[in-house]
């Protein structure tokens, strides 16, 4: 399952590393992202591998985001756990505001004009 969320950046976990039962070496990051929405406003996503990890390299606290993810779930002794699997972060511009550059200004400068009313 893809989804998508846009949020800000809050808070950038250390990095964790293990080695598995099968001797092979990983790395994973989590970082939290505040969505505001009104409910459990914070996600935590994790990134596994060094190059997900590297993704999150480009970003600061504070970032406005949109992370694409997959969720998962297993069982492991009759209890389930989720995964919240990050794989895309991209920024989200602000909007362009040199559009509005161009729209004059409507300050009364005490001017006269030449309106009839």
């Amino acid at each position: 399952m893809s989804l998508t969320i846009k949020g800000r950046i809050s808070k950038k976990l250390s990095i964790e590393s293990g080695t598995s039962k099968a001797g092979k070496e990983w790395k994973k990051q989590s970082f939290i992202v505040d969505t505001s929405a009104q409910y459990n406003p914070e996600i935590c996503f994790q990134l596994f591998g060094e190059e997900k990890i590297e993704i999150l390299t480009n970003y600061n606290e504070g970032d406005e985001v949109e992370v694409s993810f997959n969720l998962s779930s297993r069982e492991y002794n009759g209890r389930y756990f989720h995964n919240v699997d990050a794989w895309r972060i991209e920024q989200i511009t602000p909007r362009d505001t040199s559009e509005n550059e161009n729209i004059p200004s409507f300050e009364n400068n005490n001017e006269e004009d030449d309106l009839p009313f």
